[in-house]
């Protein structure tokens, strides 16, 4: 596998009403600032705006970050806190 094929991260948005998102992109900073300008952000961020990224993961393949974001999205809030928070 190539170094390129390797440069998906998947992060987690802390949003305004403390909710945490998750997604996964090629650049985080690019897509932090799209949600908060919600014109290519996701409709999650309609109601309420992005706060700050609080966890990425880097150095994914698409398909690592798609399996990892699923799993993570099926974690609970205090699963997620605990993830975050090592």
């Amino acid at each position: 596998m190539n170094a390129s094929s390797e440069n998906w991260s998947l992060y987690i948005i802390e949003a305004s009403d403390a909710s945490l998102y998750t997604g996964i992109t090629t650049d985080v900073e690019r897509r932090f600032d799209e949600h908060l300008n919600c014109q290519k952000g996701a409709k999650y961020f309609n109601g309420r705006r992005p706060l700050r990224v609080v966890y990425r993961e880097e150095g994914h393949t698409r398909s690592s970050a798609s399996r990892r974001e699923a799993e993570i999205k099926k974690l609970t809030r205090s699963e997620k806190q605990n993830l975050i928070s090592n």
